[in-house]
């Protein structure tokens, strides 16, 4: 498991993600614009809609503007205009009625586009994010739960529709509306506009009071559901041995208390959120207040009509409609920041083990294979392998040997580049395979696992992994080769059988089999086995150690067995110890050496013969 057990009432003893730590930075527009260039693409498609959204708010400052000269001009008799004069009121009924069709007309297209621009930049986005933690190299994922990474990809990515479906366009319109508003009061009549706006800086001294709790507090809520996701995804991958080890109930104890800090999290966080509400409604009541006290003060000194205080009244109800969207859309950039920059920091991590610029594919190789002096560390200050040197020739097989934690799985993952050595070099036909590309490498290098991934899929999607454009018949041959054909056959639907994530309808042995399939279909110049055949019993192992001849004909093997088996066939072996080369030799030569490695057989045979 990823973290130590401890008490089961303390909520965070046991699971300490480093990962997830609330990230401690000032809010920074930088950021906001570093989400915005998720929109270029889509500026074609944004122009009409913006268009859409200056009409229709237009249109919204147009007719309390109606409503004046309606109550002025066409209704009210005693302003000195005569009696009601009903064709004017017809008029400027009619022009309202275009307005309100106008209006529904550009908010319906702005609605729709903006929702259908957003889901595609929510979409780049995924992509994107995905696409990249494709190319990080394993030091990323050793120090991450896989639980932790897909809540990035998932949730903290969902976190931003709201703000790239409604928030961005909603935003300049709800601006464009109250800068109009703004202009049209204060022109109308500028005293009472400006006694209204007394208000506004009430307001954002208040609610600017509110902006870094709110931020953090989401920043806490993503870290508790990234958390929670986490033990997710580790309890159901090891259900088998909560289950087997009966602890059940402290597992669901201890969700029980993550589920509960969440809850808490999000209710503190909701709680932040909800006091925006009641201090737009507060400011407003206030501002009404000022205007109709102050308004019917200059009505009385003739400085306004009855329709400028209707008109006024209208405003100002539109007023503050985008004052509380602002607040509302101002905790949404809050929550989305805490979202984006979680998802950053995973986009700006960057890969241990890169390309150079001046990296060239790796032509088809002989299979010549070199360790140069190789110095590597997981930790630093603590050396898996040290100073290992090992020259292998094209077509040899060598078998690595050792206690566990000797260093062997360390040589394969430097061959395969999923980490580069501190010191040293490993070369390919005489070439750093730093030098080269990562892809041109791993495409001539196979390797069959012990732990052997099985795909949600048919066997036959499972086997074409290793070789994408291979044809069935291809495939049918990859898997006889191996001894596969027969049980595959036997399943229902043979090779169109749909097979679980990670196989779990077939037997280990079964899965090590659709491995070497798999690797036999790739044609790899290097073929690394590491215990491949560690689950297969012994009448299949018979069949295995067939297949491996043909498999490994003409091929630079490394393979990684306790088997004698597997082993003594071998050209070479090598015993590593504590990240050393300690023996080197064939079977023969060192069991008559007496050394290490004649050790290893001789507790091997008691095993066996206990």
């Amino acid at each position: 498991m990823s973290a130590k057990k401890s008490n089961v009432n303390d909520k965070n003893a046991r699971f300490i993600y480093k990962d997830d730590d609330a990230i401690e930075k000032p809010f920074n527009w930088a950021q906001v614009r570093r989400l915005l260039i998720y929109m270029s693409p889509y500026k074609k498609e944004l122009t009409p809609v913006i268009i859409m959204m200056i009409l229709g708010t237009l249109t919204r400052l147009g007719i309390p503007a109606l409503v004046i000269l309606a109550i002025d001009q066409a209704i009210a008799p005693d302003n000195g205009n005569g009696p009601t004069s009903f064709p004017k009121l017809y008029l400027i009924a009619a022009i309202m009625l275009v307005l309100f069709i106008v209006q529904w007309a550009s908010n319906t297209y702005r609605i729709k586009y903006t929702n259908i621009i957003g889901q595609k930049v929510i979409y780049d986005l995924r992509h994107h994010l995905f696409q990249h933690i494709q190319k990080l190299s394993f030091r990323f994922y050793d120090k991450r739960p896989a639980g932790s990474v897909l809540v990035r990809v998932t949730n903290d990515v969902n976190a931003l529709q709201d703000l790239f479906t409604n928030g961005v366009v909603n935003l300049l319109m709800d601006c464009v509306q109250l800068v109009g508003i703004v202009v049209i009061l204060l022109v109308w009549n500028f005293k009472l506009g400006l006694a209204i706006m007394i208000t506004v800086p009430l307001m954002f001294i208040v609610s600017t009071a509110l902006r870094k709790r709110i931020r953090f507090a989401w920043q806490t809520v993503r870290m508790k559901q990234s958390r929670i996701n986490a033990h997710l995804n580790e309890s159901i991958q090891g259900m088998k041995i909560t289950q087997a080890y009966v602890q059940e109930k402290d597992n669901m104890s201890f969700f029980e208390n993550m589920n509960e800090d969440n809850l808490k999290s999000w209710n503190k966080a909701s709680a932040l959120n909800q006091m925006f509400g009641p201090i737009i409604e507060v400011t407003s009541a206030i501002g009404t207040l000022i205007l109709f006290w102050y308004g019917a003060h200059l009505i009385q000194s003739n400085e306004i009509t009855i329709g400028v205080l209707v008109g006024f009244a209208n405003y100002i109800g539109n007023f503050w409609d985008p004052i509380n969207r602002l607040g509302q859309m101002y905790n949404q950039l809050l929550i989305a920041m805490a979202s984006s920059e979680r998802i950053f920091e995973f986009i700006d991590e960057e890969p241990t083990v890169g390309e150079q610029g001046s990296a060239k594919p790796l032509l088809s190789i002989r299979g010549d294979v070199k360790f140069d002096n190789i110095l590597f560390e997981y930790e630093k200050g603590r050396p898996a392998l040290k100073g290992i040197s090992l020259d292998v020739k094209a077509g040899q097989s060598i078998a690595l040997v050792g206690h566990t934690g000797s260093g062997k799985s360390t040589i394969i993952n430097l061959l395969c580049r999923f980490y580069d050595p501190v010191e040293g070099r490993v070369l390919i036909d005489g070439k750093d395979i730093r030098d080269v590309t990562i892809d041109s490498l791993r495409s001539q290098v196979g390797i069959v696992l012990q732990d052997t991934f099985i795909f949600a899929g048919t066997i036959r999607d499972n086997i074409r992994y290793g070789r994408l454009d291979a044809t069935d018949s291809e495939i049918v041959e990859a898997a006889k080769a191996v001894h596969a054909h027969d049980f595959i056959m036997s399943l229902p639907d043979g090779y169109d059988t749909e097979v679980e994530e990670r196989g779990n309808v077939l037997s280990m042995g079964q899965r090590q089999l659709l491995s070497f399939a798999r690797a036999l279909l790739s044609d790899p110049r290097v073929l690394i086995l590491d215990e491949a055949t560690a689950s297969i019993d012994t009448e299949t192992e018979l069949h295995i150690q067939e297949a491996l001849k043909t498999l490994l004909a003409g091929r630079t093997s490394f393979m990684i067995a306790h088997r004698l088996s597997t082993i003594r066939n071998a050209d070479e072996i090598v015993v590593l110890d504590h990240g050393r080369i300690v023996e080197q030799g064939t079977h023969d030569q060192l069991i008559a050496r007496g050394g290490v490695y004649n050790g290893l057989i001789e507790a091997q045979y008691r095993f066996l013969s206990a």
